[in-house]
């Protein structure tokens, strides 16, 4: 199997994960939360900064159909996060540099003082 087709492969799973896994996800509230509410600290929370953003608590502002919300929201979060690390991967990378410039992987030489 080529690269690409691999790559393209992981993406597609991945997507269908965000997508259609979310449809399944569980109601109930994630750890943290969960331990805020066990412990009795869940009331002294404040608001995230995230309030204002389309995609604030797991969903997508606009869409009323919860798990459709969801599913947006998870597709959206996969991709933005390919996109970021795909674009600092290929702006690292083509940084410059030759070959030449890589460490060897042979230990120093050292002068024979004595």
């Amino acid at each position: 199997m080529s690269t690409r087709r691999l790559l393209l492969a992981g993406l597609l799973v991945a997507l269908l994960v965000a997508g259609v896994g979310s449809y399944y996800a569980s109601s109930h509230p994630d750890g943290l939360e969960y331990v805020a509410g066990k412990t009795g600290f869940m009331d002294s929370a404040e608001d995230p900064v995230d309030t204002g953003s389309p995609f604030a608590d797991y969903g997508t502002k606009g869409v009323d159909n919860e798990r459709l919300s969801g599913g947006i929201a998870g597709v959206a979060g996969v991709a933005l996060t390919l996109l970021i690390g795909g674009g600092l991967f290929w702006v690292l990378r083509r940084r410059g540099g030759s070959v030449g410039d890589v460490a060897s992987t042979e230990p120093p030489v050292t002068a024979d003082l004595g």
